[in-house]
């Protein structure tokens, strides 16, 4: 059925072709020859004669240039290069015929005569495919009665940001749609050499400053911004000018969004929180994360977390051999490998387990054996694990040793830790919990042959129990939207760009490194607030209240990347940096997150557990064997199931 709807109307267009060249051959012989010349009939019977075979010529030579794979509603620029090739090569091979034929001569078919039909055909092949460009697909036919006119409805007013190619595009797309009822009526462009210059018709108005006045003045109902490359801290600049009108602010969709969306139209958005906080976008070296992946048994714990799920998303499309989903919540667990059969079409391993027991990990890792780990299970409720200390301390601490040393002892290729940016000079025990786990994947290094590494980053835009579905949750409900301080800062970056760069660091490292990502500048939480305010809807402070609760326990006004002694270096990769230092003497620690784990064994919860915690995360290690009663089960003991010493294939 397709193949006969593509022959009829490739058949249709060399029909017209067909037309447009003999149209094109009178036309060059009225302008090249006299009509009253003696030699007119000869002429006439030469050009009738070979007529036939030119027409041939050139419909066989757009053919072979694939010229009728062009959508006529799409040509562009390049496609005109095409048939300015093809119309050469017939003209060429044309003339070579009359040569052969001996009808070359001046006053026959002259070479001039050929020039200006070759001009005269690419103006008429070319022109009437850019006429029918010009004009929306049905508005020749309803204007000439041959179909009834479609209901429109009444055109909304639109002012595009950015006056470049994408700006362009958007305006041509609009204005060959006028049943959508969106109407351009021009551009803001802060480049002084586009101001007062016209573009598909329409007037560059003025700049991005302008927009108030410009929205007011052309009663704008939309707002339309179309620089897809412009950065987070400009776009919240221009944000800021457009919600001063009201008009509705919309967006450009991005490639990666047009291609998720296979969408046949410039269909546009409103903006929405990770517009403004947009950050470059991330180049990940496919290959060399391909090359530990593929064909390997990858375990993530934390499977069903906001960034251990994405892990598995994006590690799924990688061709591994085995994906073990670990995690110790059945619903997200389940959630997570019922999303990957739905939308990827891939069959992984769901596996309920919790970290902190060392005999569920021991037989998970013996039965499925897996080469490469992803150890993103952690507590990381900041107010939370000030409540409860001796959680954290299990969870976090424990539970990345038990799983750490088991997989060490069965030969675990590559084991990456998931860290925070809390771990850095740490005021709260999830913070130092994780500095702590940093330490013991650090003083690993060397003792067997996985390559333990861990990699630091920040806030995750929509991650389980973050700031911003808490504050888009207040917003639902009315407000106030609480914010701690005013001068509080936080980094941020999307699960998806933050997992790609944690599978580039595993395939950076080598064994003990820490990497940091590059999260690009510190935002204010009160500027976030604003913004999910207006972005609602609402006005900051007149519809939606913020108030501020004052810090809460354990928390920072401004987070670090990074120890004031530790010296960073730029990796391969430009928004991964490493920190390489390992002075960390294992046995030291050992005994002190022993020690640790004695406490919450004997029932410590407050402050005394906690000052430990925060000690053992700034390096203060006791240098004695520190006193403590013996319990029944140690930390690191691997109870009645021994593991042998034999690396897994």
């Amino acid at each position: 059925m397709t193949r006969i709807h593509i022959s009829r109307r490739i058949i249709g267009q060399m029909v017209i072709d067909a037309f447009l060249v003999v149209l094109a051959t009178l036309s060059a012989y009225l302008v090249k020859y006299d009509t009253d010349n003696q030699t007119m009939l000869l002429q006439q019977k030469t050009i009738l004669q070979t007529l036939p075979v030119l027409v041939s010529l050139r419909l066989v030579a757009l053919y072979i240039f694939r010229f009728y794979r062009i959508h006529w509603r799409y040509l562009s620029l390049p496609d005109l290069s095409l048939l300015i090739g093809a119309t050469t090569t017939s003209s060429l091979l044309f003339y070579g015929f009359l040569v052969a034929r001996g009808l070359g001569e001046q006053n026959v078919y002259s070479w001039g005569m050929q020039v200006i039909n070759w001009g005269v055909s690419i103006f008429l092949l070319g022109g009437v495919r850019v006429l029918y460009r010009a004009f929306p697909e049905t508005s020749l036919f309803e204007r000439a009665g041959w179909m009834p006119q479609r209901e429109r409805r009444s055109a909304q007013r639109v002012l595009i940001v950015g006056a470049s190619d994408t700006g362009e595009m958007a305006a041509r797309e609009l204005r060959r749609r006028p049943e959508e009822g969106v109407n351009p009526i021009g551009f803001v462009d802060d480049n002084p050499l586009r101001l007062g210059i016209q573009i598909q018709g329409l007037p560059v108005l003025g700049t991005t400053q302008d927009i108030p006045d410009l929205v007011a003045r052309y009663d704008a109902d939309i707002i339309l911004i179309a620089i897809p490359s412009v950065s987070g801290a400009i776009l919240r600049d221009i944000v800021s000018r457009c919600e001063k009108t009201t008009a509705r602010i919309c967006i450009l969709p991005s490639v990666a969004e047009l291609l998720e969306g296979n969408t046949g139209r410039p269909a546009f958005r409103d903006v929405n929180i990770e517009d403004l906080l947009r950050r470059d976008p991330v180049q990940t070296d496919m290959s060399r994360i391909a090359e530990y992946i593929s064909g390997q048994r990858v375990l993530v714990t934390g499977a069903g977390g906001s960034i251990g799920s994405e892990l598995c998303r994006q590690i799924a499309a990688l061709n591994p051999a085995r994906l073990l989903l670990v995690g110790h919540g059945e619903n997200s667990i389940f959630e997570i490998e019922q999303e990957l059969i739905r939308e990827f079409n891939y069959s992984s391993t769901a596996l309920v387990g919790d970290v902190k027991d060392r005999k569920r990990i021991e037989e998970i890792f013996l039965q499925e054996r897996p080469t490469v780990v992803f150890h993103a299970a952690a507590h990381k409720h900041v107010p939370l694990m000030e409540a409860n200390p001796q959680e954290a301390v299990k969870n976090n601490v424990m539970g990345t040793r038990n799983v750490a040393e088991i997989a060490a002892e069965c030969g675990v290729k590559k084991f990456i830790l998931v860290s925070t940016d809390k771990a850095v000079n740490p005021t709260s025990v999830m913070g130092a919990t994780k500095r702590i786990c940093e330490m013991l994947v650090q003083s690993m290094a060397g003792t067997s042959t996985t390559e333990f590494a861990a990699v630091r980053f920040g806030n995750v835009l929509g991650s389980r129990g973050s700031v911003i579905p808490t504050m888009q949750k207040q917003i639902a409900r009315g407000g106030p939207v609480t914010v701690t301080d005013p001068k509080m800062t936080r980094y941020f970056m999307t699960i998806p760009e933050a997992v790609q760069l944690i599978l580039q660091a595993g395939a950076l490292c080598q064994s003990g490194e820490i990497f940091l990502l590059d999260m690009g500048e510190p935002v204010r939480i009160l500027d976030l607030a604003r913004d999910l305010i207006r972005l609602s809807g609402y006005r900051p402070d007149v519809d939606i209240k913020i108030e501020y609760t004052g810090i809460r326990p354990g928390e920072k006004l401004h987070e670090e990347l990074l120890y004031t002694e530790e010296e960073k270096e730029q990796t391969a990769h430009e928004k991964i940096s490493v920190f390489r230092g390992n002075n960390i003497n294992r046995t030291h620690l050992l005994r002190e997150v022993d020690h640790l784990f004695w406490l919450v064994q004997e029932g410590e919860r407050g402050e005394r557990l906690r000052g430990e915690i925060m000690r053992v995360a700034q390096g203060q290690f006791h240098t004695e064997e520190i006193p403590q009663r013996p319990r029944r089960e140690s930390a690191e003991a691997v109870n009645d199931s021994v593991i042998e010493g034999v690396p897994f294939s």
